[in-house]
């Protein structure tokens, strides 16, 4: 990882966010497989099965990791 790296997510959480790799938008960790693409393909139809097959360099747990953060992110009630 470059260490000019921007982190701005838990470390438990598999998102890394360098303004060298695909101009800074957040990826997989140690990939260039941007967050968005998981999502994107979700909505699309495809399985989260499929999903890896297309971007085998991502892990299921990495993938797991991420639907959680989103999960408990949006269900976090305001203060």
């Amino acid at each position: 990882m470059n260490a000019d790296a921007i982190l701005i997510y838990p470390p438990e959480v598999p998102i890394w966010v360098d303004p060298d790799r695909l101009s800074g938008v957040p990826c997989f960790k140690g990939t260039r497989v941007p967050i968005e693409s998981l999502f994107t393909n979700l909505e699309s139809g495809l399985s989260i099965e499929e999903y890896i097959d297309c971007f085998p360099e991502v892990t299921t747990e990495q993938v797991a990791a991420v639907l959680k953060y989103a999960y408990d992110s949006t269900l976090q009630p305001v203060a």
